[in-house]
């Protein structure tokens, strides 16, 4: 039996689709000291939580909270306690996401309307306006940022022709959020959810979600159990609301420390200047990108700043520069998923990872490999 020794990972740069490096301050809260997760000083905690995400999201939705697993734990969360079987529910695809958005719908027993796009598109408003009119949708399913191909969706004219149908809107904003603008309330989204990895640079395995009133009233009217006891909301609300919370699972301590100080630091910035540097940014990657060859996937009006979606140059091996960029220089990019796998890179640029120091090196190791 081989010996295991101390744990010494590399200092990586990290530029794929997540996770983001973490800001010291956020690795300092998370060697906090640990209390109870009943304890009246981490309730305490869990109601900051609850503000900043409510600040973050512009909502005044009081059921806003923090899921104990990952944005796809936050995904199933929307999904399995809004739909029940036999409900209709309209879900759009333009990548992996929308796809994993169907799978789980129909595993709640749904019946499931789909509204494709090619990858590298956004979905077209009109495909959801014939979807919605085929069917007496209970809700309609979008990504806002589709991790696997770099797209942003538009979704205020969408919001608008579901709720023209009477169903719910739900949104997966894990890559959007923190990076680019969103409103929960303005754009009447009714589902939310998110992840703590991408631009709140927070580590993984924490999924912020909201849910508007008419969510909970849906969630309220159920003639069936929600399929998953532990993602239930009408017993996890219980934890995260009220003067008296009821244990319903243990949750990560010190992942909330972190999370707590990864969103102070996002309110110490402010929205909207985060918001313009990750613009900026991506603006000078995409400049220098291009002049070494590389053609951007979406076009520019739905192009996000945080996840850079690049076709490699003819004649160069992605695969073997991607390894040189990580063994030689420490820098990790994402590959393509799906059609796009060997075709393209997904270098991202989110949060602490947003920074004229990360583009820089970035350039200056492809100049050096290429």
């Amino acid at each position: 039996m081989r010996q295991i020794n101390e744990l010494n990972t590399s200092n990586r740069i990290l530029m794929g689709p997540g996770p983001s490096d973490v800001h010291p301050r956020v690795l300092k809260a998370m060697s906090t000291p640990l209390v109870g997760h009943l304890d009246p000083e981490f309730l305490e905690v869990m109601d900051d939580i609850k503000q900043m995400t409510q600040q973050t999201l512009k909502t005044q939705n009081p059921l806003t909270f923090v899921v104990s697993a990952p944005g796809s734990a936050g995904m199933e969360t929307c999904l399995v306690n809004l739909l029940e079987p036999g409900d209709e529910a309209v879900i759009c695809i333009h990548g992996v996401f929308g796809t994993r958005l169907a799978d789980i719908a129909e595993r709640c027993g749904a019946k499931v309307i789909k509204v494709e796009s090619e990858w590298g598109k956004p979905i077209n408003p009109d495909d959801v306006k014939k979807a919605l009119a085929s069917c007496k949708p209970k809700l309609l399913a979008i990504v806002h940022a589709e991790t696997s191909t770099g797209v942003l969706q538009p979704l205020e004219e969408i919001s608008k022709l579901t709720k023209e149908s009477g169903a719910l809107l739900v949104v997966d904003a894990v890559t959007s959020y923190c990076g680019t603008d969103l409103r929960v309330d303005e754009w009447g989204i009714d589902a939310l959810y998110s992840g703590s990895q991408k631009c709140l640079s927070a580590p993984p395995g924490l999924s912020p979600v909201t849910f508007s009133q008419a969510a909970i009233d849906v969630l309220d009217q159920r003639k069936t159990k929600v399929q998953s006891w532990f993602l239930d909301l009408t017993m996890v609300k219980n934890y995260w609301e009220g003067a008296k919370r009821a244990y319903h699972h243990t949750a990560p301590v010190s992942a909330m420390f972190a999370m707590r100080e990864s969103l102070r630091l996002v309110l110490e910035e402010g929205l909207e200047n985060r918001f313009k540097r990750h613009q900026q940014n991506h603006e000078l990657l995409r400049d220098g990108l291009e002049n070494l060859g590389f053609e951007f996937l979406v076009e520019n009006a739905y192009r996000l700043p945080m996840l850079n979606a690049v076709k490699i140059p003819k004649g160069l091996d992605e695969l073997a520069i991607r390894k040189q960029l990580l063994n030689e220089y420490n820098i990790e990019v994402g590959g393509g998923l799906g059609p796009f796998a060997g075709k393209i890179w997904r270098v991202g640029l989110m949060g602490e990872s947003a920074t004229i120091n990360h583009v820089n090196m970035l350039l200056g190791a492809l100049k050096a490999i290429i």
